[in-house]
């Protein structure tokens, strides 16, 4: 097992991952927060069959009682009315102050039950339990929590940092296969912009038995990023921006689709290539990096075009939340494992998207 320390004063925490790691939340739970008497699950109609007695036997041996909420599993489900419903569960079950509310499920889980814990009373303890690959290696950690808006992805959120992060490795052999290569986009992205080591070690990898035998080190080298990149720029101002690389074409391609039909992962991957495509015509970028992009994301089934007329989601963009003003922050490769971002004007967008 490894644990990663977040250090962010009196919102530090630890993220641990290991094999195994589920059955022994509830006691690390009950001696982090010695004042919580109750806690609560939330999580969706995919994972809580799976998963959720065992968290919640956990919790109870622990002398934790608790309630599972569950709604259902998709982006779909990341409202403002299921935010409700779960925001009236979680006071129906008579939650305070000093209880912790968990999140069992990926980063739709993640991000609508941490967004709760952060509203509810204006705040209250959470602790994330990943089970996706994306979430496990980016979402559960540096306390972005929202949903989406039917005018853009993620556009009514807060930061909240959890209490700690338990990232159980062995969940993700339940995983279908699309939802692992899903998350090892972000993986990809992770090393593209901070970590060429880790990109080549990714794109080294023979196939998905290759993946699973490695994936711990694949968890735990993405975690440390998130982890270093957070802890240096915890709103979001500075460095942390570079985390969105594919982000803004990719969130447009959700959206167009009524995220239906490409994951976030498969809208960041197009997203990566599309920009770094045009990002090394336009002389930023090392030539031969949109390449190695490509290569890697097609050996693990991930796609490289929306099939859709870019220009068509030049609009969306204009809702994107890393707009300000005229102005619109992207993040372009430089080289592999460096990356930059660039405030440029948003008519200026279509240089950067459109041959």
């Amino acid at each position: 097992m490894q644990t990663i320390h977040v250090n962010l004063g009196e919102h530090a925490y630890n993220i641990e991952i290991g094999a195994g790691l589920l059955d022994s939340v509830g006691k690390k739970v009950a001696a982090l927060l010695p004042k919580a008497k109750h806690a609560v699950i939330v999580s969706d109609s995919n994972v809580a069959p799976l998963y959720s007695a065992r968290l919640s036997k956990s919790l109870y041996e622990a002398g934790l009682p608790n309630t599972t909420i569950t709604f259902p599993a998709g982006e779909a489900s990341k409202n403002l009315t299921t935010l409700g419903n779960v925001l009236e569960e979680i006071a129906a079950a008579g939650m305070t102050r000093t209880d912790v509310l968990l999140t069992l499920g990926g980063g739709v889980v993640g991000d609508l039950g941490g967004f709760a814990a952060a509203s509810f009373m204006r705040g209250i303890a959470f602790v994330q339990v990943p089970t996706s690959l994306l979430a496990q290696i980016d979402s559960s950690v540096g306390g972005k929590v929202a949903v989406d808006l039917k005018a853009g992805k993620n556009l009514a959120g807060a930061f909240h940092q959890p209490k700690a992060v338990f990232i159980d490795t062995d969940l993700l052999n339940s995983l279908p296969v699309h939802f692992l290569h899903d998350g090892l986009a972000e993986a990809i992205k992770a090393g593209a912009i901070l970590d060429r080591e880790l990109f080549e070690f990714i794109a080294k990898l023979k196939d998905d038995a290759d993946l699973y035998a490695n994936i711990e080190h694949v968890v735990a080298e993405c975690v440390k990023i998130k982890a270093r990149v957070v802890e240096e720029d915890e709103f979001d101002t500075g460095i942390r921006m570079l985390l969105n690389f594919g982000h803004t074409l990719g969130h447009a391609i959700e959206q167009y689709y009524g995220y239906s039909h490409f994951t976030h992962g498969e809208g960041v991957a197009i997203g990566m290539y599309e920009i770094t495509k045009r990002t090394e015509a336009l002389g930023i970028t090392q030539a031969g990096c949109a390449e190695a992009i490509k290569n890697c994301l097609l050996k693990f089934n991930l796609p490289i075009d929306a099939g859709v007329d870019k220009s068509l989601l030049i609009e969306t963009m204009a809702h994107d939340k890393k707009k300000n003003g005229s102005k619109i922050s992207l993040v372009l490769l430089e080289e592999m494992g460096k990356a930059t971002y660039r405030k440029i004007d948003f008519a200026e967008i279509s240089t950067y998207y459109l041959e």
